[in-house]
């Protein structure tokens, strides 16, 4: 048989005539199953009927009523809607022929394929071929139009079945046969529109029949569905006709299309609100973390700029251990929490600008950059309260030493004036004889020599004592009393020498025996017994250093005291020897002594004491300074211990913020494997962070030992926490740069391709590397992704990837002469800053490239639920919204005040600009 419209169908759309080949299925071989066929006749035939009857007539026999072509042309005209042309009203087969092949002209010219169906079968009346060119026909009109989310005809009827009837028990419709045997589908259907017709809750799974008699009944009296099916058809047939089933369910999905057009408008407003909601969810999470943050930096910083001195070193060292407890315990959170603070901004703006909203703008004082700022704050606060911590143990060290060493020097001065002023007031030279006064005159002699000695040492008190002073000594009054009365008395004693002196130079005409051995005694006594007391008191004078050098020049000094032993030893001996000429001379010249030596009150036992103490303290003081040097070196350890580990880390910070300012750069594959790539990486630097513990320990232990400065290493902990603090926020914002950048090419349908179009042309363009083009660079790069920068009017140059934009820069006219270029630099540098960065960058190639929604689409939706109504009312919202974004529209819409408003009208325009920043909400 000739294929009559085989040539007329070459001209036909190729989408339509691909869908029309998938969809056709017929059995072209004829071998249709008898029950199939059965249920085709009917359904097929009330179909034409339902449509027939609204031009006056209708068909009894479909493969008869149809063989003159007459009402196969009406029926193309009533379902069409156009008019075919005139028919012929001849009885001739030639007539009949020229009418079908007039209808089935018409149905070719609609893109659909007929294959293998001729004028001549349907005229002869072949049941099979007016079958299959009944059910073209109802594929063409009545399901091809069908469409639930871009899928093809039968899909999409399929799947908008399955939501329909996804809430109801005991229905599952996987196909168009068996899953409606039960009559359960058809009644859920109807149910789902229509809750007033059908009671579904007393429907059985177990009596299908009925069912399908009530669904069938239903629809033919309240939905003006004709009874296409017969039930106990439907039941009896193991797999009933598909297409029977397709054509009456069609029939469903076209009365009830007006409901599904609502509902998909109630879809893009649920979706646009609930957009909306998550981005003010995650600005109200923003504030409050924010406000936290700020609020526990506010609290901080006061206590860290708290200078109240203590009176010791252990109330300090209590301060210290404080200090320590908040750096490793109450800061390394809030540090997470402020990374997490800078990612969820630039994850919410992102968010904002993929979905076309304004750009989020938190409440005064708690920018980013005002947390940055408070931060900065709060870490210089920290850094001097540390100083200051470390200064005001030196300073308690200091005080302390320098007050045992007042009070040492002053109970020394103390007990040498114990009795001097009672000696110096006596009058025992108006009773003596010549030679006890010459003796008492010598002896003053010596006194004042002793005394001139012991003017240093009261220097050294006041002195000490000044220093206290300057150095804020928390006891200060004691000090100064007890130096006030050593220097009061020390005046008194000197008015009394001068006194004394003046009453035994008046008698000293008088007295002429001198013992000049007495005299020499007492004049070598004197010095070398102050020497002696100061050299005690230098060996049991306490110190303090710092490094080797110090305890070194302490052990150098004291060897050259020792040095010095030997040569005071002659001079002790010679001493004594003067003492035992005397008693020489005494026992000699049979000389009765009267008693001590008239001129001093130094004995040579005390004299032999004394040195036979300060020989003891030698020892001592050698064991001191050898503990202190062994210290030192411990000490010395810990510093080369820390500075090794601080070196390592310090290089490793440096050069893996180096490697991260690379990778941002050279970074291939795709967004998701850079995204892996970097949260590897990132696993590897934290597992680094038990070489910043351990360097942590070190670095406590230093502090412990009171080791004030590392000549081996310039690293400072408190740089290698910054450049640890730092090394970590640069991947993580590395890491939700890309994580934005996925968001925006999911979001806004940016090919891999043209991703890596973008990177390579920024990349070539940033020549320092810094992640950001200036303002020329900027340029040169639209340059090379096509625009001409030199006219007025935009021309191609062909070396941008996206054909998309290359078409929207043409079809505008764009153009990026200095206005032009102007205008962009104030979309992706908004600030001013003169760079633009690479987020930006790809913000502004999508939003040139893609659609997105609009206030226009919302307002559409909105006409739609209001039935064309410039206005809405709430329980309009309630009916086709959700209830929380029915709530939320009516909580935001103001009232509608238009010349045709109703009570409690709601103006949904205003609204929907208001979403998008057009207007105030």
């Amino acid at each position: 048989m000739v294929d009559y419209h085989a040539a007329n169908n070459q001209s036909s759309t190729g989408g339509v005539q691909t869908y029309m080949e998938q969809e056709n299925d017929w059995d072209r071989d004829l071998l249709l199953d008898p029950a199939w066929e059965k249920q085709q006749r009917k359904t097929f035939t009330a179909w034409c009927n339902s449509h027939l009857r609204k031009a006056g007539t209708q068909i009894d026999n479909i493969e008869e009523d149809f063989r003159d072509g007459l009402k196969l042309m009406l029926l193309l005209e009533v379902i069409s809607g156009e008019r075919l042309p005139k028919p012929e009203r001849g009885k001739m087969r030639v007539h009949k022929i020229n009418n079908v092949n007039k209808a089935l002209d018409f149905i070719a010219s609609k893109g659909v394929k007929l294959v293998s169906i001729g004028a001549e079968e349907i005229v002869d009346g072949n049941a099979k071929m007016t079958l299959g060119m009944i059910w073209t026909i109802i594929l063409r009109f009545a399901i091809q139009d069908i469409s639930v989310e871009e899928t093809s005809a039968k899909e999409g009827l399929l799947l908008w079945c399955q939501r329909k009837t996804a809430p109801y028990k005991n229905v599952n419709v996987q196909n168009f046969h068996i899953s409606w045997k039960d009559g359960l589908a058809f009644n859920a259907l109807i149910h789902r529109h229509r809750p007033d017709l059908i009671d579904y809750d007393s429907l059985r799974k177990d009596d299908p029949v009925t069912n399908l008699n009530n669904a069938f009944e239903v629809a033919e009296k309240h939905l003006d569905i004709p009874k296409m099916l017969d039930a106990e058809d439907i039941v009896n047939t193991a797999r009933p006709d598909e297409k029977a089933i397709m054509t009456y369910v069609s029939s469903f999905y076209h009365a009830f299309s007006g409901a599904q057009k609502a509902e998909t408008a109630a879809n893009r407003i649920c979706k646009v609100l609930a957009v909306n909601q998550e981005n003010e969810q995650m600005m109200e999470d923003y504030e409050k973390l924010a406000s936290d943050l700020l609020e526990w930096i506010r609290r901080t910083i006061p206590w860290l700029e708290n200078r109240t001195q203590e009176k010791t070193v252990n109330d300090m060292q209590a301060k210290q251990e404080d200090f320590r407890d908040y750096r490793c315990v109450h800061k390394p959170p809030k540090v997470q929490e402020k990374c997490q603070l800078e990612i969820s901004f630039n994850t919410l703006q992102t968010k904002l600008r993929l979905s076309s909203r304004p750009a989020f703008m938190p409440s005064e004082g708690r920018m980013v950059s005002d947390i940055n700022g408070a931060w900065h704050t709060l870490e210089g606060a920290e850094k001097g309260y540390e100083e200051w911590i470390l200064s005001e143990i030196r300073r308690l060290e200091r005080l302390e030493h320098l007050a045992e060493k007042f009070h040492q020097k002053a109970a020394i001065h103390e007990s040498w004036t114990d009795g001097k002023e009672a000696m110096l007031t006596q009058k025992d030279y108006e009773t003596s004889t010549l030679s006890e006064v010459k003796a008492l005159l010598k002896k003053h002699e010596a006194f004042e020599s002793d005394l001139a000695a012991h003017q240093d040492r009261v220097e050294q008190i006041a002195a000490i004592a000044q220093e206290l002073n300057e150095l804020d000594y928390y006891d200060s009054a004691s000090v100064n009393t007890r130096c006030q009365k050593i220097c009061d008395q020390w005046d008194v004693l000197g008015a009394l020498t001068q006194s004394r002196k003046e009453s035994l130079e008046r008698t000293e005409k008088q007295l002429e025996s001198i013992d000049e051995l007495y005299l020499e005694y007492a004049k070598r006594a004197a010095p070398f017994n102050n020497w002696m007391e100061g050299a005690m008191e230098d060996l049991q004078d306490m110190f303090i250093v710092h490094n080797i050098e110090e305890i070194q020049g302490l052990i150098t000094a004291h060897e050259q005291f020792k040095s010095t032993l030997p040569e005071a030893n002659k001079e002790r001996e010679a001493i004594q020897a003067i003492q035992a000429e005397v008693q020489k001379i005494a026992q000699s010249n049979g000389i009765k002594l009267s008693g001590a030596n008239p001129y001093t009150t130094i004995t040579p036992e005390s004299i032999d004491n004394k040195w036979e103490k300060a020989m003891q303290m030698v020892p001592q003081r050698d064991s001191a300074l050898q503990e202190e040097l062994n210290k030192q070196n411990s000490n010395d350890t810990l510093r080369a211990k820390f500075a090794t580990q601080a070196n390592a880390v310090g290089a490793y910070i440096q050069a893996k913020m180096e490697e991260i300012g690379r990778i941002s750069i050279e970074m291939n594959g795709t967004l998701e494997d850079q995204l892996t790539s970097l949260k590897d990486y990132q696993d590897t630097i934290i597992s680094y962070q038990p070489e910043i513990n351990t360097l942590e320990g070190d670095h406590q232990l230093i502090q412990e030992a009171l080791i004030f400065d590392n000549q081996y290493t310039s690293y400072t902990m408190e740089h290698l926490r910054v450049g640890w603090e730092q090394l970590l926020t640069t991947i993580a914002r590395t890491i939700n740069e890309v994580e934005n950048q996925i968001l925006t090419r999911d979001a806004k349908g940016i090919s891999q391709e043209q991703l890596f179009e973008y990177r390579a042309s920024f990349n070539h363009f940033d020549k320092d590397h810094s992640g950001a083009l200036q303002a020329e660079e900027f340029k040169a790069c639209l340059i090379s992704l096509g625009y001409d920068v030199e006219n007025d009017k935009q021309k191609r140059s062909g070396q941008m990837v996206s054909d998309d934009f290359r078409a929207l820069l043409i079809s505008t006219g764009n153009s990026l002469g200095d206005t032009e270029f102007a205008r962009i630099m104030s979309i992706v540098d908004p600030n001013g800053s003169g760079a633009v960065t690479f987020q930006a960058f790809i913000d502004y190639m999508s939003r040139e490239t893609t659609d997105t929604d609009t206030a226009d689409q919302v307002i559409a939706s909105f006409k739609i639920l209001a039935a064309d109504k410039n206005f809405i009312t709430a329980d309009e919202l309630r009916r086709e919204l959700p209830p929380d974004q029915a709530e939320y529209c009516i909580a935001r819409m103001a009232p509608y005040t238009g010349p045709d408003a109703a009570p409690g009208a709601l103006d949904y325009m205003s609204f929907s600009t208001a979403l998008y920043g057009e207007s105030d909400l």
